[in-house]
């Protein structure tokens, strides 16, 4: 999941370089987007391992 975020991230910035700013623009909504997700999930499951026992 992290890979595409990183993904989009580059896309954003090859698109904003190259004048596309309506591209640049959803591209970094999506990569913000899926960089939420992985953060949630990276956290619950750190809280998980604390505090799951085994």
């Amino acid at each position: 999941m992290l890979y595409w975020t990183l993904v989009f991230l580059v896309v954003a910035l090859v698109a904003g370089a190259l004048g596309f700013t309506s591209l640049a623009s959803a591209s970094a909504g999506v990569a913000r987007i899926i960089f939420g997700v992985f953060l949630v999930f990276f956290l619950v499951s750190l809280v998980m391992q604390v505090f799951g026992g085994a």
